[in-house]
């Protein structure tokens, strides 16, 4: 069985970008405007070295609401993986859901569903109960605990309330604490960084 980090993309590893229709940061709506975030490469690096798969998992509801087309969602992917492949680095399996509850009706795989999760585990061969999810946000945390692997919420600001096993400013900090403790207990530790 293999280890795995699962990622959420938005926020975790690009900026967000901020829509003036929307008057919100969001997901990034064109290629050019997908951006990874400091210590993010760095990052993705310590945890290949490590031996984990880098499973991307994202709620991607744009082209749903009517903001992207399914073109252009796939060109921003591609784009990711172009930086990605600029390092040297690449993600083991990708996962979206491109719906929204309020556009497309109920689905299994948007997060907090477990289901990529568990796709990922039956495709990829993944140790559920020895990976980890992170995310910035509550959704994230909830998906990881739904598949029983422990989990991180990236913020910035206070954290009160999450049941993450660790809270970390950025992906960089949360990878770091992974890699240099692996034995962390995914029940109930909780560590600000």
């Amino acid at each position: 069985m293999k280890r795995a980090v699962f990622l959420d993309r938005d926020g975790t590893l690009n900026r967000n970008v901020w829509n003036p229709k929307t008057q919100a940061y969001e997901s990034p709506l064109a290629p050019e405007r997908m951006e990874l975030l400091p210590g993010v490469v760095p990052a993705l690096k310590l945890l290949r070295d490590a031996g984990y798969l880098l499973v991307l998992v994202s709620n991607q509801p744009n082209a749903a609401k009517g903001k992207a087309t399914m073109q252009t969602l796939d060109a921003i992917h591609a784009r990711l993986e172009a930086l990605l492949r600029e390092q040297s680095l690449f993600l083991d399996a990708a996962y979206y859901c491109f719906h929204h509850p309020e556009f497309t009706g109920p689905c299994l795989c948007r997060k907090p569903s477990p289901y990529f999760l568990f796709q990922a585990r039956d495709r990829l061969g993944v140790q559920l109960d020895a990976s980890w999810m992170i995310g910035d946000r509550i959704t994230d945390v909830h998906c990881g605990l739904a598949a029983g692997v422990k989990t991180v919420f990236v913020s910035s600001h206070a954290s009160a309330g999450t049941t993450a096993d660790l809270v970390a400013a950025d992906l960089w900090a949360a990878v770091q604490r992974i890699v240099a403790d692996q034995a962390v207990s995914p029940t109930g530790l909780r560590v600000s960084m």
